[in-house]
């Protein structure tokens, strides 16, 4: 699936700093087939079912990203503090939020390689962001995201923050990750 250039809307979920792969998606969950259809959506049941409760690491309430039971969110913007997506190179972590409908993340730092999972996978978008906007954004919010103009609005609370241009991820971020893009732009052969 190829990604727009289109406003991103949907309501935030709020998430502290270093929140890490095994939190993301524990290794317990990691058994399941993302080609098997039945079993790929399990991965959106457990999306973020590692970060503990207790912490300041998940909303306030201690609202889950998905409801029990259910596969998909009815979030669609993360917003989360510094180091998003440490620990392991588990490509898992950003594919398990995608499969529960998350569309893009907007974090002030990510780990290296959980931005590179996301790009070239095709998973979601990875904005980064100046400051951090965990501190001003709630979960529930609703947001847009204008990815022409780099700006992340709070519609809720009637706000808007500058946001980091793409850059060079952009092309591969609207392909639908590397290989797509590798495809598209002649890289490698056509299937």
């Amino acid at each position: 699936m190829s990604k727009s250039s289109e406003p991103i809307k949907g309501k935030a979920f709020v998430l502290g700093k270093n929140v890490d792969t095994d939190q993301i998606i524990p290794a317990a969950h990691l058994v399941y087939s993302l080609e098997d259809p039945e079993e790929r959506k399990l991965y959106g049941k457990y999306a973020l079912s590692g970060v503990p409760s207790q912490e300041s690491g998940l909303p306030q309430g201690n609202i889950r990203l998905t409801k029990e039971g259910e596969t998909e969110s009815e979030f669609k913007i993360i917003v989360a503090s510094d180091n998003f997506g440490c620990g392991s190179s588990r490509e898992h972590a950003p594919a398990c939020l995608e499969i529960a409908g998350i569309k893009a993340i907007v974090t002030s730092s990510y780990a290296r390689i959980f931005y590179r999972n996301s790009v070239d996978g095709g998973f979601l978008i990875p904005f980064e962001s100046f400051d951090d906007l965990s501190k001003e954004v709630h979960t529930g919010d609703e947001l847009e995201i204008d990815q022409e103009n780099h700006i992340l609005k709070n519609l809720t609370q009637k706000k808007e923050y500058k946001i980091k241009p793409l850059g060079s991820v952009a092309d591969i971020v609207r392909a639908g990750g590397i290989f797509k893009y590798a495809r598209q732009t002649g890289m490698v052969a056509e299937r």
